[in-house]
């Protein structure tokens, strides 16, 4: 295999990119696990702490009419001012000290929620025209592996700070994480293209739904995409029957949980960093077939009773589980006009990220009225299935594309 890892590190763009992610993700990360030990010890009601990560998670459902905002105007000083802005609305958090203040902390949790699908959609356009085409594939799965690793670091440095310093002064970090981010994303030098001009009279929310039009036509995004959502709505329903499977399956303590955590994250880590290799080897559509499919046998694995076969399944989960993500993300940067990258990225978020919620919500009456193994095995015979599915509908060259959309602009690196 050709590893392209160290010239994604040496490419100056890549680096500045990658670095503003690792930034802004530890202090998200961390803040996310703090405000809900926050709103607890505040209030002490565990519905209002569960609210936390709603706050958060609920703006991915207008992803596409944020993103279009994406398309308006050039992505490096929108990245620069929204971070910027996200960094003054973590200041106000400072002022919640009582029980009756827990609202503000809600509120700015909320607006960071809507920039990051506002950067989510921004970042993605931007890396298209800033990393070079042959490094996409490991850069994306760099950053799914930073990403991933600051989810398991930070929320327990959150943790540790709100216990040693309060809430204030998480919020401060994160504040200050996204000043970096800022920074870092001001210093890449790309030459962008202009931004196509509004439809005149045209709405908002008509322009926002070019970008899922653009996705439901085209005959790569589409599958890849809800490939993408599929995995991600399945790992949520079997990470639900995660502590039901260590008392009444392994018969172990609910702090083997972190055990379990830390292999599929390892195994998160190795895929990332071997996603770019494999795929110069494969068709974006069998990298996230191979890798739906080592992810629902590995969902099948931990519905045996045996520790060690639940250990390589958690880590085969977390091999498998990136791979349909990276290869979405990194074929949406591939085939989509610039002019419409925004707003499909966003959309391509949406599909993927949204429904795990719902999932969540679903798994969790599962293991309430169901014995836990059979969400584990349904999670791995869907993920089996819709492998299956992707492999046998892949006749459609990934060269096609839709008829009515114009070509992407050149865009050049300064």
């Amino acid at each position: 295999m050709a590893w392209n890892t160290l010239k994604v590190f040496r490419d100056r763009n890549a680096g500045l990119y990658l670095g503003g992610v690792v930034v802004s993700g530890f202090g998200s990360s961390a803040m996310s696990l703090a405000a809900g030990i926050w709103v607890k010890t505040l209030t002490g009601s565990s519905s209002l702490a569960a609210l936390v990560s709603f706050c958060v998670w609920a703006p991915t459902f207008a992803g596409p009419v944020i993103g279009t905002l994406a398309d308006r105007v050039r992505r490096r000083p929108l990245l620069v001012a929204t971070n910027l802005v996200l960094a003054a609305v973590m200041t106000a958090p400072v002022f919640v000290r009582s029980e009756g203040h827990v609202w503000l902390l809600f509120a700015a949790l909320t607006l960071v929620g809507v920039g990051m699908v506002l950067t989510d959609a921004a970042e993605t356009a931007l890396v298209a025209a800033a990393v070079p085409d042959e490094l996409r594939g490991d850069f994306n799965g760099l950053v799914l592996t930073a990403i991933e690793s600051m989810k398991l670091l930070a929320p327990l440095a959150g943790a540790s700070l709100f216990t040693a310093y309060g809430g204030p002064t998480v919020a401060l970090l994160d504040a200050v994480t996204f000043v970096l981010a800022a920074a870092a994303f001001r210093l890449i030098k790309v030459r962008e293209a202009a931004p196509a001009p509004a439809g005149a009279g045209r709405a908002w929310t008509a322009e926002s739904a070019e970008g899922a039009r653009y996705v439901r036509r085209h005959p790569v995004l589409r599958p890849l995409v809800v490939t993408s959502g599929t995995a991600m709505m399945l790992a949520a329903v079997s990470s639900t029957a995660t502590y039901a499977m260590l008392d009444a399956g392994l018969h172990r303590s609910p702090a083997f949980a972190g055990v379990l955590t830390s292999v599929q994250g390892l195994g998160s880590v190795v895929g990332g960093l071997t996603a770019g290799a494999l795929m110069r080897r494969m068709s974006a559509r069998t990298f996230a077939t191979a890798g739906l499919a080592l992810f629902a046998l590995g969902a099948l694995a931990r519905a045996t009773p045996w520790t060690p076969v639940v250990v390589v399944g958690s880590l085969m989960i977390g091999l498998g589980l990136p791979c349909p993500l990276i290869a979405a993300l990194t074929a949406v940067q591939k085939h989509t006009p610039s002019e419409l990258l925004g707003r499909v990225a966003a959309t391509a978020n949406t599909l993927m990220y949204a429904p795990t919620g719902l999932a969540l919500l679903l798994g969790t009456g599962m293991v309430a009225l169901l014995d836990y193994r059979v969400q584990l095995l349904a999670a791995g015979l869907c993920g089996l299935a819709a492998a299956a599915t992707l492999a046998l509908t892949g006749r459609t060259s990934n060269k096609a594309a839709p008829i009515d959309v114009r070509p992407a602009p050149e865009t050049q690196k300064g």
